[in-house]
């Protein structure tokens, strides 16, 4: 599985983008996948993530209510419906795909390149 992520770009708080990510490759409904994202100096944080058939989420409690998961394994994609944004959201976000479930970023072994999502004030 390769990844690909879009969507990103500059908004105004309290507004929304919806960040894609597309997988390549035969075995995507087999990977969990997860959303994370990285702020200038600080460490990579969990955002979300969603189980192979799409029945679990979870997600990181400064998100929750705002954002959304979701994936469509017939069109290999998973996204991130962000919503009510604020500026500290602002990060590069970034698609990844695992074997399990896990808001631990060391258990996904598949990255996509990331997408820069800015907020501003």
């Amino acid at each position: 599985v390769q990844l690909q992520a879009s969507g990103g770009g500059l908004v105004q708080a309290g507004g929304s983008l919806r960040l894609a990510c597309a997988a390549s490759g035969r075995t995507f409904s087999r990977h969990a996948m997860g959303w994370f994202r990285r702020s200038p100096g600080e460490e990579r944080q969990f955002v979300a993530y969603i189980s192979r058939g799409g029945g679990i989420t979870a997600y990181e409690d400064s998100v929750k209510g705002r954002f959304t998961i979701s994936r469509d394994n017939a069109k290999n994609t998973v996204t991130l419906q962000m919503n009510s944004l604020k500026p500290e959201d602002t990060a590069v976000h970034f698609c990844a795909a695992g074997s399990t479930m896990s808001s631990d970023g060391e258990r996904y072994k598949i990255w996509g390149q990331g997408t820069q999502v800015t907020v501003s004030s």
